[in-house]
């Protein structure tokens, strides 16, 4: 039988492997973190990757094709989604990743000109 601190190290493994937590992990974040909004009541919240996304704005968000948008939501007044910055380290080639950090850049000041924008 394989002890508990193997199951846990396989488990890391494999979550440090595609960078996301399982389902459970998800939902038990999702509820402390909407905790959190209610109480502090932002202006702006971004979303860096797919996982934060897909559990804040819904499952069928894709951030490679809506990243870098101001998304209507009831969590805050202005809501936006872009890569993970980890993900920009996988692109597959120098690039890719100098164009992966243009893009990302250019999300981070959109949300700057929002901040800006509220005074």
């Amino acid at each position: 039988m394989r002890s508990l601190e193997e199951r846990d190290t396989d488990r890391f493994r494999r979550r440090e492997a595609d960078g996301q937590g399982d389902v459970s992990e998800v939902a038990a974040c999702k509820l402390w973190l909407e905790a959190e909004i209610r109480i502090l009541r932002p202006q702006v919240v971004v979303c860096l990757g797919a996982t934060a996304a897909q559990a804040l704005i819904g499952p069928s968000f894709r951030v490679t094709k809506e990243r870098g948008k101001l998304i209507p939501s009831p969590l805050a007044p202005h809501l936006l989604a872009t890569v993970h910055p980890s993900s920009i380290l996988r692109a597959p080639d120098d690039d890719a990743r100098a164009q992966e950090m243009r893009l990302f850049v250019a999300d981070l000041r959109a949300v700057a000109r929002v901040i800006r924008d509220l005074g």
